[in-house]
């Protein structure tokens, strides 16, 4: 299968985000008296919609875990969103699929106002047709509704051209709900058997894999 449009994750897929996710989760937490010392216990948070880790991983009510989300931004938007890089490769990758023809979307759960500044400030907005993305009121958050959103798009008008690529479950899960292809990338926070489990139908271990796909 040859694919002409190609949706892709942020977090864990374009850049490695760690540093600035977990810090502004540890803020967020320290404002409860919720004290973590090692950061991988929060590697869950990276992709999924930040309400849905909350409430999972420290029993936030959801009333809580919007307040929290309102901690994380403080610490986030001026701070933590800069502590982040991207993965070696991945702009050769874009600029590939770019001269090659083919559409590119981004599809994550992180906030529109988020996304677009990450992406400008590592000259990767250029390569990107589409921005799919969570609104800050929350309505639009789980990766499954912001790819419906992008598939709305006259542009993309053929499913069995369109590819998402993630490192998440949630990429997998919401590209099978929105009947399109996927792809597991092993260079972020999923492990092989997430993907394989959430039902990758590709699995891939370096960025320039993935231009396989779309020729």
């Amino acid at each position: 299968m040859s694919f002409k449009y190609c949706f892709l994750d942020l977090d864990g897929t374009l850049t490695d985000s760690e540093p600035g996710i977990t810090n502004a989760v540890m803020y967020a937490l320290n404002k409860y008296d919720i004290h973590v010392t090692d950061k991988r216990q929060l590697h869950p948070f990276i992709g999924p919609p930040l309400s849905d880790s909350f409430q999972k991983y420290f029993g936030f009510t959801e009333s809580q875990a919007l307040q929290a989300i309102e901690y994380y931004r403080e610490y986030y938007r001026d701070d933590g969103i800069f502590e982040n890089k991207v993965y070696p490769g991945i702009s050769e990758m874009l600029s590939s699929l770019k001269k090659s023809g083919v559409i590119i979307a981004l599809a994550t759960s992180k906030p529109y106002e988020f996304s677009v500044r990450i992406l400008r400030h590592f000259g990767l907005y250029p390569f990107f047709d589409h921005i799919g993305a969570a609104t800050m009121d929350g309505k639009i958050s789980r990766k499954a509704d912001v790819i419906a959103h992008l598939l709305e798009n006259p542009d993309i008008s053929d499913r069995d051209s369109v590819l998402m690529a993630g490192d998440r479950n949630q990429d997998i899960e919401g590209a099978k709900e929105n009947r399109i292809s996927s792809a597991g990338v092993l260079w972020g926070y999923g492990s092989l058997e997430e993907l394989k489990v959430a039902g990758a139908d590709y699995v891939i271990s370096r960025p320039e894999d993935l231009l396989t796909l779309f020729r």
